[in-house]
């Protein structure tokens, strides 16, 4: 195959690679969502909203502080974002000679108008993930305020709705961090299509072990769940344990409460 077919041929299928991998992960984290690290982080964080609007007195600041950690990480990563964006816009604006020493190197489509679009790739990947990190501040701060309120085990709604907007931010966190993942077969790409493809395979096969869990991690996960449900039961009341158990939790952990209950 010629030189410069290589980038029309190498380029999109690097790409698809990835594509069909997130699009498969959505699908797992949707219909199997105990099976990859963002489903076992967001039930995690259900939990961890309902210990600590259950005694806002007691763990008020512990939450604060949580949620002030996370926003720190958000506000790291969108600074590194657009510090990067600004960097690129400048190089690209500023490159004249530098752009002749790197084109000796590099085994491909070596055209103006490619070498543009593949700076611009990367300066878009970034801008994402700024904007991504940004809305993670947004209801990380949000929810800053609303982790404070009191709220009791019958009342709910409050709960699964600040539990809602928390895990609204870690999405946005994940996909900020998504887009920087990105950024490297696209910096790749500046050396030839050769080194993106390579890249793109093996991000999705390193990627595949980070999102993903093992079944040691979903029995802890899930004998976690059914102890902590377990101690906030009153064990003196009378009545079936889904009639003890608050209705908003017992929806969401009603499968971790059966025991025996194995994930394949």
């Amino acid at each position: 195959m010629e030189e410069d077919k290589l980038d029309y041929l190498l380029v999109p299928l690097g790409l698809l690679l990835l594509a069909a991998y997130h699009v498969w992960l959505l699908f797992t984290v949707l219909k199997h969502p105990t099976r990859t690290v963002i489903g076992l982080n967001a039930e995690s964080r259900h939990q961890w909203v309902f210990a600590m609007m259950t005694d806002p007195l007691k763990n008020g600041v512990l939450a604060v502080q949580t949620i002030r950690n996370n926003i720190m990480a958000s506000t790291l990563l969108a600074t590194i974002a657009i510090t990067l964006s600004s960097l690129i816009s400048v190089f690209v604006s500023s490159s004249s000679d530098s752009g002749n020493a790197t084109l000796q190197i590099v085994y491909g489509n070596k055209s103006p108008l490619l070498s543009s679009i593949k700076y611009f790739s990367i300066l878009l990947c970034f801008l994402v993930a700024f904007l991504c990190n940004v809305q993670s501040i947004r209801y990380y701060a949000h929810v800053s305020f609303l982790a404070t309120l009191p709220s009791s085990r019958d009342n709910m709604e409050t709960v699964e709705y600040v539990a809602r907007n928390l895990n609204r931010g870690s999405y946005f966190w994940s996909l900020g961090l998504r887009a920087f993942y990105l950024s490297f077969p696209l910096l790749l790409w500046i050396f030839g299509p050769i080194p993106m493809f390579l890249c793109c395979c093996m991000m999705s096969f390193l990627l595949y072990f980070l999102d993903t869990t093992s079944n040691f991690t979903r029995d802890l996960h899930r004998r976690s769940f059914k102890e902590d449900m377990l101690k906030g039961v009153d064990l003196e009341s009378t009545g079936p344990l889904s009639e003890k158990i608050p209705f908003g939790v017992s929806n969401l952990y009603c499968p971790l409460l059966h025991a025996d209950t194995n994930f394949s």
